[in-house]
């Protein structure tokens, strides 16, 4: 799957965003070291905080099929300004490893591609729970 494809993917599935309250679709294509993709969009709710965002959606989604492990997540917002993942989803992703490629595209032509870790530095992942208590 190319860059491409995967941004194609992205945008697909921001065609069925549910937001009637920012008007603001968000769309994400989520490539799974299996090769399998998984999509999802953003899910408004009047109840605010019962909002999902887009990159959550494809991630639950390819938990829930058994998927663990990710190669590169593509996100689409804004057609005249990359869209960054929010900070929630930051941290979701980042559970599942600091090597996801995290594409933010306007258009399958312009593109921007980070790592999880230029995305969430200093981050907090499985690996700090290690030291249950601290070292006091």
């Amino acid at each position: 799957m190319t860059k491409k494809d995967l941004i194609k993917k992205a945008l697909e599935a921001q065609k069925m965003a549910y937001v009637p309250y920012s008007e603001f679709p968000v769309g994400a294509a989520l490539l799974t070291r299996s090769g399998k993709v998984y999509t999802g969009c953003n899910i408004e709710n009047a109840s605010f905080g019962a909002t999902n965002c887009a990159e959550r959606t494809a991630i639950f989604k390819a938990i829930s099929e058994g998927e663990k492990k990710f190669d590169t997540i593509a996100i689409v917002g804004d057609p005249k300004a990359f869209t960054s993942p929010c900070g929630i989803c930051r941290q979701v992703l980042v559970e599942f490893g600091l090597d996801t490629t995290v594409i933010l595209a306007k258009s399958p032509e312009e593109y921007q591609e980070f790592t999880m870790e230029e995305i969430l530095p200093l981050s907090f992942t499985p690996k700090d729970l290690e030291n249950k208590g601290g070292t006091a």
